[in-house]
């Protein structure tokens, strides 16, 4: 780096310090750190893996932080032998690699990369007939029994998109498959959406998406240590126990190569909407051609390396300001993960450098570089159920961020710090247009919400977004990355930021083509937006370091709690109503007398009837978080400035844990690792999330005897944090 000449800043002086954040952070530095990290495979447990945290930890180091590398022993598969092909008079077999491509030379470097692969796969040896099942979800099995297939005993072929990779063969085995294969259709990221790499940045025919299908809506991290560090001597389940490792083979495919086996389908033309871009009649089947499928794994322990750089704060050390990315791809993972990677380095650097001139944080920051993400949030999940006690007790919140690239801000978290986002997003300059990167948000926001098939979430967070007296709108977290751990388990608030819309990384997705070379050229080119993710999470780092009081503004948790009542009470009446309408075409033989009877077809399964959940309890813990909130938010606004230092730590002793309260012990049934009673991945969405999860799955899944249970819970908790309020309130009156 050269030479960077900061202005004179103390720890409460905000706009030279950012300022000086600013400045110390090069696009150059970013893209050369990339390059370096993404210059060979770095999956878990390949030498270059090993290699990135080393290299990292001697930067943290040069930069004045007090840094380790802290190891976890995990089990983490890694292919011995694959096979996939057809047998018979026309033989195909997949090539499960993917060849370098001209004018990428990191591409080239495949030596030590894996194969086509996802993590936690059963393994085995099957051969069968294939039936072709569209994404593989929960709909797409009911539309097959419809037509009179059955997937039992056959291997499924799903087509990525529409839900998270791992449910796809979890679904398949659910419904009896002994196999599942999983492709990237053209359709959803190939040629039909743009040019395929390295012309454009989209899918070639030759492209695979790995990843991992560990069943992580019922717990992430190592799959047998659930709740517990993966330290050396930790207490294990055996693979056997491990609920998240599925019991049947599957394999991710390109679509060049999906191409030849769903061309040996027979039976009914698959739907309309299940149709994709390959040149080929999409049938369901099943084929009268038999598919070989064979996957054998090394199930043996690895190490993941976590990198923990610390900086001891001035006033508050025991208060910790906690700022996560991870480094470890399933190839060589430039976009995802080592855009935003790259990014927290520009932010160490530069925070690093400021101490040593001589600024003082406030509060202790510590940064880490998290190994294992790839495969389950695995570095992640068992740093933080290893320090967990203390992280409960110091944490003030958990910052994120993963891949990055071109475009708008996304921000999702603890909608109580909707009103901190707002003020660093209204900070920022966006590179493109020049007004603030909230700003662009709220005109993008009340845009999407005029185009057709606009969702009535996004109408309401449009009203919000068109009112600049208001926060701009922070999405609910689900699953997907690193803040899992911190939100759903532990309980703490947390924050995940990045940019995009515009470059386009979704097409090399978890593949050989996720290079430097790809990220440069139709990602983010001159790394600008990367070195606008630093800027801006840096900010977010610095200020709730330095805060002179709680970071938390409870209205804006009220009024999205009162949206995800709303939306719970609508989801009931909509059920109820589906059912009602069913059970008249059911009677009416409707189904029979509207199908061509040329063509196979049964009626659904009849919906048990909806009955009417009572909603009161949390009717009334909403309404009172309202009241509490604006109370809590009144008086400090009035009083808060003034408060003097005993009463200043009363009032940062009852907001440091008040989300934690939305965590109980007794988390979420049939999953109880997840916690949080506001926010939790759904069990059949994976990634997306589900607010009041446990209320509306008992009510998706018709369990109406737990849903009227955790109605009493989640409505219990809610009141929990009224009452901190409350208490708030009273140390900010002097009461």
């Amino acid at each position: 780096m050269a030479f960077v000449h900061f202005a004179s800043a103390q720890p409460n002086d905000e706009p030279n310090v950012e300022h000086n954040l600013d400045t110390a952070i090069s696009p150059d530095e970013i893209s050369g750190w990339m390059k370096q990290m993404a210059s060979q495979p770095n999956q878990v447990g390949s030498p270059h893996d090993r290699a990135n945290a080393e290299f990292e930890l001697g930067l943290f180091r040069q930069w004045g932080w007090d840094a380790h590398i802290e190891t976890f022993q995990v089990l983490y598969p890694t292919p011995v032998s694959e096979v996939l092909e057809t047998t018979g008079a026309n033989p195909f077999r997949a090539t499960l690699q993917e060849p370098a491509v001209a004018g990428d030379a990191t591409s080239a470097r495949i030596s030590g990369a894996l194969p086509a692969y996802v993590a936690y796969q059963g393994d085995g040896d099957v051969t069968a007939p294939l039936v072709y099942v569209n994404y593989g979800m929960q709909d797409d099995y009911l539309a097959l029994q419809r037509l009179g297939i059955d997937v039992r005993g056959k291997i499924a072929i799903a087509r990525y998109g529409h839900g998270w990779r791992g449910l796809k063969p979890k679904l398949a085995q659910d419904h009896g498959a002994i196999g599942c294969l999983i492709y990237s259709d053209p359709a959803d990221d190939g040629y039909a959406t743009g040019g395929t790499y390295p012309d454009g940045p989209m899918r070639p025919a030759r492209g695979i998406q790995r990843g991992s299908v560990a069943d992580m809506p019922l717990y992430p991290g190592d799959p047998l240590t659930p709740g517990a560090g993966a330290t050396e001597n930790a207490k294990r389940l055996t693979r056997a126990e491990a609920k998240v490792i599925l019991k049947i083979p599957a394999l991710p495919i390109s679509y060049g190569d999906a191409q030849h086996f769903l061309a040996t389908l027979e039976g009914p033309v698959a739907p309309e909407g299940w149709r994709g871009a390959l040149p080929i009649t999409y049938r369901v089947g099943p084929g009268t051609t038999p598919v070989h499928l064979a996957v054998k794994s090394d199930w043996s322990q690895k190490p993941v390396y976590d990198v923990i750089a610390t900086l001891r704060g001035a006033d508050l050390p025991d208060r910790w300001v906690v700022r996560g990315n991870h480094h470890d791809g399933w190839v060589f993972g430039a976009s995802d993960p080592l855009s935003g990677q790259s990014a927290l380095l520009a932010e160490a650097q530069a925070i690093g450098r400021m101490v040593q001139a001589g600024f003082k944080p406030k509060r202790t920051i510590i940064y880490a570089s998290w190994d294992g993400e790839e495969p389950g949030l695995i570095g992640s999940t068992e740093w933080a159920e290893t320090h967990a006690d203390d992280l409960k007790k110091h944490a003030v919140l958990y910052i994120n961020s993963d891949e990055n690239g071109r475009g708008l801000l996304d921000v999702g978290g603890s909608p109580d710090f909707r009103h901190f986002v707002s003020g660093i997003a209204s900070d920022v300059t966006d590179p493109e247009t020049k007004v603030s990167v909230a700003t662009r948000l709220r005109a993008y926001i009340r845009v999407q919400a005029g185009e057709p098939g606009a969702t009535a979430r996004e109408q309401a967070e449009a009203k919000i977004a068109a009112d600049p007296a208001r926060d701009i709108p922070v999405a609910a977290l689900g699953s997907g990355s690193d803040f899992s751990s911190f939100l759903q388990h532990l309980g703490l608030p947390a924050l995940n930021f990045s940019y995009g819309g515009e470059g386009e990384s979704g097409g090399v997705y978890h593949s050989a083509y996720d290079t430097w070379e790809h990220h440069g050229r139709f990602v983010d080119p001159g790394f600008v937006y990367d070195a606008l993710l630093a800027r801006t999470v840096g900010r977010a780092v610095l200020r709730a370091a330095d805060a002179p009081l709680p970071l938390q503004q409870a209205g804006d948790f009220a009024e999205a709690a009162a949206g995800y009542l709303a939306e719970l009470r609508k989801l009931a009446d909509t059920e109820r109503q589906a059912a009602e309408a069913q059970a008249a075409l059911l009677r009416d033989h409707a189904y029979q007398l509207a199908a061509d009877p040329s063509q196979p077809s049964r009626p659904p399964a009849a919906l048990a009837p909806v009955p009417f959940v009572e909603f009161a309890a949390l009717e009334n813990a909403t309404a009172r978080l309202t009241h509490s909130a604006h109370g809590y938010d009144a008086a400090l606004a009035h009083g808060g400035a003034a408060l003097p230092p005993d009463r200043l730590a009363r009032l940062d002793a009852l907001m440091l844990t008040i989300d934690q309260v939305l965590a109980p012990d007794i988390g979420l049934p049939g999953r109880p690792w997840y916690r949080n009673l506001i926010f939790a991945p759904g069990r059949f969405t994976g990634y997306q999330a589900k607010t009041f999860p446990a209320v509306r799955e008992a009510v998706e899944e018709r369990r109406w005897a737990e849903a009227d249970r955790y109605v009493s819970i989640t409505a219990a908790a809610l009141n929990a944090y009224s009452d901190r309020l409350d208490a708030a309130r009273a140390v900010l009156e002097g009461k």
